[in-house]
């Protein structure tokens, strides 16, 4: 706690002690979906700019097209109650030095379980609100929270049976029978110090690639408190990110008191990426991280300042400490602007690696690592706001995991990169076109993953299991252990009601089916009808 009282006020100290003015800008929380409008200025070969690091703050061309996002087709109602509902923020102040918005956010959905053993009805009832404040320029807040209750199919049950949170969405109360109850939130507040310098404070997530998966730091985990520094000069962009995350899977114990639990796990994570525009077609970015327990069995230990240096390499640190118990990961994204209105992208992951074993191609388990290749696009087949994207991911068995799961490669009880862990091969297609205040999208994804029998061994999906139970150190390869075979398709059809805050009437069918190697097949087709509203991703692919 004294670590994030000091972030606030060197933060607050910084608001007020630079006055310069600069060019308008707005934070838009990442929405996968939302964020496809803007490919045009991204990924086109007249632009130079960092695609890689998400949430961000939109400048220049990117703010002006959110502007007029917010503003399209507008409704020729004039009656307050009109503007409300198809034009306007709720509460909207606009003033020469600063703006302010305030906005209700319903999300309420029906549908009916259509393959699964168990039919039930599903519906969705969240409430929520969002608010903004920007001012003169420099300084840019955003809040959000949600309050929800739903039933689910009996997948999403399972996985927040086993996890105690809703995916990617924070922790739930343990079911009953299909039902969930959760509660979610977001705050940053972005102060812009010069020109090349932003500081963000907050509750927030992060996605570095330009894929809709990342297997270095994805989005798909719970918020987590944040402090974020984004420096640019020239073509370098340089992202460093210091986390205070919680880990429900290993709770603190007060052993004075019975071993009552009095707590989530506390853990640290310094992520840092350097991302160089080589051209208007070629990015390459370097990216490092390092988690660490808060309590581990050396005792107390907290905040490592070692790594708090934004421009250090970590590595070099985490191994100047000659027994470390800290989990490091190096990593490599690029993306190459193929034609006008094609770019391809790629990661690769490292985690452990030894260059005899990795050569010999003996599935030697100490060889951890992961990749990502894919292509996406805009404008497709001449067709305006029809985008694509395709993608291929991999991740080796043991890939995010220590010998200790409260330093592994984790927030909040889940994955911090790929939402399958580890011991996966996944290939997924998405498409998204846009017309005027309408919005479809299609999915379709395929995995080969192995998990873990009843009986506990440790084939490596797994990433909270400990590596020390590594049964065999030769021989290993993805898919090793349970086999499973996951299937997913998604189609949606929106109408957007009021662009200012995505509220729309939307109707959906999402099926799945799952092949558990000596099991009976898992089935779920859900079709869907509801009125939302946000832009929060909210993952069910897995």
């Amino acid at each position: 706690m004294n670590n994030i009282r000091l972030y606030l006020t060197l933060g607050m100290g910084i608001l007020f002690a630079n006055k310069e003015t600069m060019a308008q800008t707005a934070y838009q929380p990442y929405s996968y979906q939302h964020y496809q409008k803007y490919n045009d200025i991204l990924y086109s070969p007249e632009t130079r700019l960092h695609t890689s690091v998400k949430s961000t703050l939109f400048e220049g061309k990117l703010f002006e097209r959110n502007d007029s996002l917010l503003r399209k087709d507008p409704s020729s109602g004039k009656s307050w109650l009109m503007r409300k509902i198809f034009n306007e923020h709720l509460v909207q102040v606009e003033k020469e030095d600063h703006s302010f918005y305030l906005d209700f956010l319903p999300d309420f959905q029906m549908g009916k379980e259509l393959m699964g053993d168990n039919k039930v009805n599903t519906w969705l009832n969240t409430r929520g609100f969002q608010t903004g404040l920007n001012v003169k320029d420099k300084f840019s807040l955003y809040v959000n929270f949600f309050e929800n209750q739903g039933t689910f199919p009996d997948y999403i049950i399972d996985y927040s049976t086993r996890n105690l949170v809703y995916p990617g969405q924070g922790s739930t109360k343990r079911p009953k029978g299909n039902k969930l109850d959760w509660m979610y939130a977001t705050a940053n507040a972005t102060y812009n110090v010069a020109p090349y310098l932003q500081v963000s404070v907050a509750y927030d997530k992060n996605h570095i690639g330009d894929g809709y998966r990342s297997v270095l730091l994805s989005d798909f985990s719970s918020n987590y408190a944040q402090l974020r520094l984004v420096g640019k000069i020239g073509n370098v962009q340089y992202t460093s990110v210091w986390a205070y995350m919680l880990d429900p899977k290993n709770p603190r114990i007060d052993t004075l008191q019975g071993n009552a639990r009095v707590g989530d796990g506390i853990k640290w994570g310094a992520f840092q990426y350097l991302d160089y525009n080589a051209t208007n077609r070629l990015s390459v970015g370097l990216f490092q991280a390092v988690t660490w327990a808060n309590r581990n069995q050396a005792g107390h230990r907290g905040f490592d300042f070692n790594y708090l240096i934004p421009v250090s390499f970590l590595r070099p640190v985490e191994s100047n400490n000659r027994s470390s118990p800290d989990k490091m990961f190096l990593g490599l994204n690029a993306k190459y602007k193929v034609l006008r209105n094609l770019t391809a992208y790629g990661q690769f992951l490292l985690g452990e690696f030894t260059a005899k074993e990795f050569f010999s191609n003996n599935g030697y388990a100490h060889n951890k690592w992961g990749a990502q290749l894919g292509i996406r696009g805009y404008d497709a087949f001449g067709v305006k706001n029809l985008n694509f994207l395709g993608e291929y991911n991999f991740v080796r068995p043991y890939t995010y995991q220590h010998f200790i799961s409260i330093s592994n490669y984790s927030n909040h009880g889940e994955p911090l990169a790929h939402p399958f862990g580890a011991n996966f091969r996944e290939v997924l297609g998405i498409a998204n076109y846009s017309y005027k205040r309408y919005d479809f999208s299609v999915q379709g994804m395929y995995s080969l993953s192995g998990s873990d029998p009843v009986t506990g061994e440790n084939f490596g999906g797994d990433i909270f299991q400990s590596y020390t139970s590594i049964p065999n150190m030769y021989g290993n390869k993805i898919g090793q252990g349970i086999k499973n075979n996951l299937y997913y398709a998604d189609l949606k059809a929106a109408y957007v009601l009021n662009p200012k805050y995505n509220l729309r009437f939307e109707v959906g069918y999402t099926q799945r089916v799952r092949q558990i190697e000596g099991q009976a097949t898992q089935k779920s087709g859900i079709i869907s009808v509801g009125l939302r509203s946000s832009f929060r991703n909210i993952y069910t692919d897995l």
